[in-house]
């Protein structure tokens, strides 16, 4: 039997399973589950719909899981009921328990099995070394990261008769002291805050004074580190910032950014240290003032300050998946990477752009010289080679750890503890936790 134009019933047959199977396949989909949200969330939204949209292959669905904490903690939950996302964004402070967690498809040997041959090289070293393992291999995908700057206004410096600062020089934190006293005698309410109190006056400041927060290399070689913070000179930063609570050169805003950043926009306090990625918030926020951005002060006992560390989050690839499915992993990440994501990114919240390609392309558009203030983050981080106390910190339940050290200070600020017994407690009791790590993953 002979059917129009020479095919046969079978040939018909052939061709149209063939078409169904072409109707039917779908793009195979990618979860990402991230803590990014409103205006940070509205750019991840814009990456993955552009990634969408530049193939047919694959579907990027993303999920926002709520805070840093949060997402994480979502992340351990469906890795436990086996219904694990493919992409888990976890924050810096997570590190060592992702590595240590077996259920993580290591970054470097996702791209190499699926065909991209990644110049890591171009990547920023400082970034890059946060998230490597003991053997330098590269084991989540650095994204949204950031260190911490100092943001002050403009029209209350020029109040006080001070200029702007130097975007690549710190000042001293006795000048500081010098600029909160005449800001406060000028009617200003408070001289500064800080957001992120761990992160940037324990963690970044040890690290630009290249002192140890823990041994063992901040725990980079080894589980059994203890915690170091209690230094003298440690000790004498918190014990400063004390005494400048007493005629408000210091406010205590609260632990995280939206108390202090309240303050600063609000222009109860002229100076505001937080993560370079505030950029993008007080670049929407304030409308009364002019700011600006400076690297973060350092003693003057400190003639060449190390470089700064970094916060931020990074992109871990989860065990559990096809191999199909991790092409297009590896196709979204590599696409994240490209220069047009990272200079999308970097220009529309503030976190690095992480190739030294996108960031040499930006410089070549004159982009840093019409937002000088996008590149005080990048000079502060690299501007000495990492040691061993400013490459990083590498510690086991560190999240957990982080919120110990925030509780004794918040007891040193309400004057329940001097800063020595505060972090003498800290250190007591982050070792105790560091213990019960070693203990559960010491092979």
């Amino acid at each position: 039997m002979k059917i129009k134009k020479g095919f046969t019933v079978l040939g018909l047959l052939v061709l149209s399973v063939f078409l169904a199977g072409q109707v039917l396949a779908k793009p195979i989909t990618i979860n990402w589950w991230h803590a990014m949200r409103s205006a940070r969330g509205k750019v991840v939204n814009e990456m993955i719909k552009q990634f969408n949209a530049s193939q047919d292959k694959y579907v990027v669905v993303g999920t926002n899981k709520g805070n840093y904490d949060e997402t994480v903690n979502a992340g351990i939950a469906a890795i436990r009921a086996g219904k694990q996302p493919h992409i888990l964004q976890s924050f810096e402070v997570g590190t060592q328990t992702m590595m240590l967690s077996g259920a993580v498809y290591p970054v470097y040997k996702l791209m190499k099995d699926m065909g991209y041959n990644v110049n890591w090289k171009d990547y920023l070293q400082p970034v890059l070394s946060y998230y490597m393992n003991a053997d330098g291999n590269l084991m989540s995908m650095p994204f949204n990261s950031s260190t911490p700057v100092m943001y002050y206004n403009v029209d209350l410096f020029k109040k006080i008769g001070v200029g702007r600062l130097s975007k690549t020089q710190p000042i001293t934190w006795d000048q500081l002291g010098e600029i909160c006293a005449k800001l406060v005698k000028a009617g200003v309410q408070e001289g500064m805050v800080t957001a992120w109190q761990s992160w940037i006056q324990i963690e970044n400041y040890s690290a630009i004074h290249d002192l140890p927060l823990a041994t063992r290399a901040n725990g980079y070689e080894g589980l059994d580190c203890k915690l170091t913070i209690n230094n003298p000179k440690v000790v004498h930063h918190i014990a400063q910032l004390k005494a400048w609570m007493a005629d408000k050169r210091f406010f205590y805003a609260g632990q995280k950014y939206q108390g202090p950043k309240s303050e600063f926009i609000a222009q109860k306090a002229g100076v505001y240290m937080d993560s370079i990625s505030a950029i993008a918030k007080l670049q929407k926020a304030v409308k009364d003032f002019e700011w600006d951005a400076a690297p973060l002060p350092v003693e003057s006992w400190m003639k060449k300050p190390q470089n700064s560390i970094i916060g931020g989050a990074s992109n871990w690839v989860l065990k559990g998946h096809s191999k199909a499915e991790y092409k297009g992993v590896a196709a979204f990440l590599a696409f994240l990477a490209t220069n047009k994501m990272q200079e999308y990114w970097h220009e529309h919240t503030g976190y690095f752009p992480i190739t030294l390609t996108a960031y040499r392309d930006l410089k070549a558009k004159g982009y840093y010289a019409k937002h000088p203030y996008q590149e005080v983050g990048i000079h502060q981080m690299t501007r000495r080679d990492p040691t061993k106390n400013s490459r990083g910190i590498r510690l086991g339940y560190f999240i957990q750890i982080r919120n110990i050290i925030n509780e004794e200070l918040e007891l040193v600020w309400n004057g329940s503890k001097t800063a020595q017994a505060a972090l003498d407690s800290a250190v007591k009791r982050s070792n105790i936790k560091l213990r019960e790590f070693e203990k559960t993953y010491k092979q």
